[in-house]
C-alpha cells in the first residue's frame, strides 16, 4: 500500500511539473499535454507503476462529464439535430480507420491476424482487452500499441489546432462560476447514475452520467455555471496523468516491439481522419478544428478535456467519441468471431 501511494504521488507530481514546463513553452492544453508527456516518460524512465486507483478514476471522469453537461442550453439542443449527419460519416471513418489498420499490422507488420485485429481498434481499449481475455490471448502488446496511438493522439491535436487551424476555432459562450453546493450534489447524483450505468456496461459510464446530470441541472435551470477553473485545471492534469500512466511497467524492449504498431495506427487514424473531415466541412460547413477532435480516434476523455481546455463544444466531441465506441462494441466481437474461425 505504501509503494502504490508513492507512486501515485510521483504520478501527480510528475504531471503538475509537465503542466507548468507546457505552460512556460506555450504548448496548447498544457494541463492534458504537458501531464500525459512528463508522466509517460516518469513511467518508461523509473520503470516505477504509477496506475490511478480506479475511484479516482471513475471521479475524474464524473468531474470532466459535469463541465461538458455544463454547456447544455436550448442553442445546443437545437445545434445537436444535425449531429446524426456527421455522426454517420464518423462509422464511415471507424470502419476505414480498422480495416486499413488491422491490414498494415498484419501484411507489413507481419502480425498475428488476430493481434492485428485487436490492436487495430481505433478505441475501446477495455472492451478489447476484454475479448482478448476471453480467448486468452497476451493481451500486453495490444494494451501498448493502443496506449502509443492514445498519448500520440492527445499530444499531436492541440497544436495542429492552434499553431495550424487557429481561424476555425469557433467560440463558446462564457458562463459564470458553479456554486460548490450545486457541484457536490451534482457529483453525487452523477456517482450514483454512473454506477447505474455501468452495471449495464454503458461505455464510458461515468464520463457520461456527469453529462446527463449536469446537461439536466443546467437545462433546468437549477444548477447554472460551469466548474471552478481551479479544479477543472486539477481534473485535467490528473486526466493527462491517467494517459502517462498506461505506461507504467513497459521497459524499453516492450516500447521497441510496439512501437512501429502504434505508429502505424496513428498515422492511419489520423490521415482517414483528416479525409472525413474534409468531407464532412464540404457538405455539412462545419468547424473544421472541432471535427478534428471529435474524429479523430483519442481517447473520449481526453479528447473531450481537450476541447473544453480550447474553448470548443465539449457536447459535440463527446456524443461523437462515444457513438465511435457503441459503433465499436457492435463491430468488434462480429470480427473477432470472423478472425477466431
Amino acid at each position: 500500500m505504501k509503494t502504490r501511494l508513492w507512486g501515485i504521488a510521483i504520478c501527480l507530481i510528475a504531471g503538475a511539473v509537465g503542466t507548468v514546463v507546457f505552460e512556460l513553452i506555450g504548448f496548447p492544453a498544457a494541463a492534458v499535454t504537458g501531464s500525459a508527456f512528463a508522466v509517460s516518460l516518469t513511467c518508461l524512465f523509473s520503470g516505477a507503476r504509477m496506475d490511478l486507483p480506479v475511484r479516482w478514476r471513475d471521479f475524474l471522469f464524473v468531474l470532466i462529464g459535469l463541465n461538458i453537461g455544463s454547456g447544455a442550453t436550448a442553442e445546443t439542443v437545437q445545434a445537436a439535430k444535425n449531429w446524426p449527419e456527421t455522426i454517420v460519416l464518423l462509422s464511415l471513418c471507424v470502419l476505414a480507420t480498422l480495416y486499413l489498420s488491422r491490414a498494415f499490422l498484419n501484411k507489413v507488420l507481419k502480425l498475428d491476424p488476430i493481434m492485428a485485429m485487436l490492436a487495430a481498434a481505433p478505441g475501446h481499449l477495455s472492451f478489447v482487452l476484454g475479448i482478448a481475455a476471453e480467448r486468452n490471448i497476451d493481451a500486453a502488446p495490444v494494451a501498448l500499441i493502443q496506449s502509443i496511438r492514445v498519448l500520440a493522439i492527445t499530444l499531436l491535436v492541440p497544436p495542429l489546432i492552434t499553431w495550424g487551424l487557429a481561424e476555425g476555432m469557433p467560440d463558446l459562450p462564457e458562463l459564470p462560476t458553479m456554486s460548490w453546493i450545486n457541484l457536490i450534489a451534482l457529483t453525487l447524483a452523477a456517482g450514483a447514475v454512473g454506477l447505474a450505468f455501468q452495471k449495464f456496461n454503458l461505455p464510458a459510464a461515468y464520463l457520461l452520467a456527469g453529462m446527463a446530470v449536469s446537461a439536466a441541472g443546467h437545462m433546468s435551470g437549477l444548477t447554472p455555471g460551469r466548474m471552478p477553473w481551479g479544479l477543472l485545471t486539477v481534473a485535467m492534469i490528473a486526466m493527462g496523468a491517467l494517459i502517462g500512466s498506461r505506461f507504467s511497467g513497459v521497459t524499453a524492449k516492450d516500447l521497441r516491439h510496439a512501437l512501429a504498431g502504434g505508429v502505424a495506427v496513428t498515422s492511419i487514424g489520423f490521415a482517414v481522419t483528416l479525409i472525413s473531415v474534409a468531407i464532412a466541412a464540404l457538405l455539412f460547413g462545419a468547424s473544421v478544428p472541432l471535427l478534428i477532435i471529435a474524429f479523430v480516434p483519442g481517447g473520449v476523455e481526453a479528447m473531450a478535456a481537450i476541447a473544453i481546455l480550447m474553448g470548443m463544444d465539449p457536447a459535440f466531441v463527446a456524443a461523437h467519441h462515444l457513438s465511435r465506441l457503441i459503433i465499436l462494441s457492435f463491430l468488434m466481437p462480429i470480427w473477432a468471431r470472423r478472425a477466431f474461425r
